[in-house]
């Protein structure tokens, strides 16, 4: 098959498209590199650098596509909350021009990488599709937006949609930016160089952790399995685990010593985060495979930025078969 990646350098983007050039596909990938890398992607995986607002490059990079997979966004929540007109702008605006130039090429499915942010505060967990969405920052509302358009305008133009809500990924070559970073490979930073790790609130929020390799094996599923059109589908683990808790496995895994530091003067987030996974099992045949634990082994063990001895960048891998 031809797939069209766009957001292809980012974290998921390049496992998946390594993943789908390894198998033989035909892969075209576009990013802007605001935070991605190029040298993350397999060789065969043809990378154009652009703007996801750009049509007349989408229109190029269109032809002959069986699928799309819509990974560009900005996906920092404390910058969203600073700038939420370039949020609106890239997560929305840019979702809106892809569908577009997919109208106007004749694509019909692409595959939408929302988020599990779009729940909010939940009472009942694990979380259904079915649950009223309640997202509480500027990124999250992007996420449900984009959705939005994509369900209304690719049922007005014959283009069928699937929005995959991932929930916390994580593997190796995970963005680490020196400002709120995310949460595993920070930890995974300071407890390999015994530093601090700070946990916002007492640590007893929970979250959904989910290794990469698990969600990169739903998105391939999503790009030919039956029925899709119009769903929307949760990927996780299906367990909670609390930061706290989290903090405890990262610091026994890497044999640190890390200091954990608990401010009670910030914001933890939402309470509690799970997902269920029963329309992902009966869609996608998505059944996750890999542990927290067995996940953050593999990520120290891929990933050289966690080896003290480390001098070599981040090398595009073969996946699992």
């Amino acid at each position: 098959m031809n797939f069209l990646i766009t957001g292809a350098a980012g974290f998921l983007g390049s496992a998946l498209a390594n993943r789908l050039a390894w198998e033989g596909h035909q892969v075209r990938g576009l990013d802007d590199l605001s935070t991605g890398d190029p040298n993350a992607l397999h060789p065969e995986v043809l990378f154009t650098r652009g703007d996801v607002n750009d049509r007349p490059k989408l229109w190029t990079l269109l032809q002959d596509v069986d699928c799309v997979y819509h990974l560009a966004a900005r996906v920092s929540v404390p910058e969203s909350i600073l700038y939420p007109r370039e949020y609106n702008a890239v997560n929305v605006g840019g979702t809106v021009s892809l569908m577009e130039a997919m109208r106007d090429v004749g694509v019909h499915r692409v595959v939408l990488i929302s988020s599990g942010a779009v729940y909010g505060d939940q009472q009942d967990q694990p979380v259904s599709e079915t649950a009223s969405t309640n997202p509480r920052s500027p990124c999250a509302v992007s996420k449900l937006a984009a959705e939005y358009y994509l369900r209304t305008i690719g049922g007005l133009w014959g283009i069928e949609p699937v929005s995959l809500r991932v929930f916390h990924a994580n593997g190796q070559g995970q963005h680490l930016p020196p400002a709120h970073p995310p949460v595993i490979p920070f930890m995974l930073k300071q407890a390999t160089r015994n530093g601090t790790i700070i946990i916002h609130g007492d640590g007893r929020q929970t979250r959904d952790y989910v290794y990469v390799d698990d969600v990169v094996t739903a998105m391939v599923a999503a790009s030919t399995a039956p029925d899709l059109d119009d769903q929307v589908i949760n990927v996780g683990s299906g367990i909670e685990v609390s930061v706290r808790d989290l903090a405890s496995l990262i610091i026994q895994i890497t044999g640190g010593k890390a200091e954990i530091v608990y401010n009670p003067r910030t914001e933890p987030g939402v309470s509690r985060m799970c997902a269920n996974l029963t329309l992902a099992r009966s869609k996608l045949s998505y059944q996750p495979t890999f542990s927290l634990a067995e996940g953050l082994k593999l990520t120290l063990e891929r990933d050289p930025r966690f080896r003290k001895d480390a001098t070599r960048p981040l090398q595009p891998l073969q996946p699992n078969p």
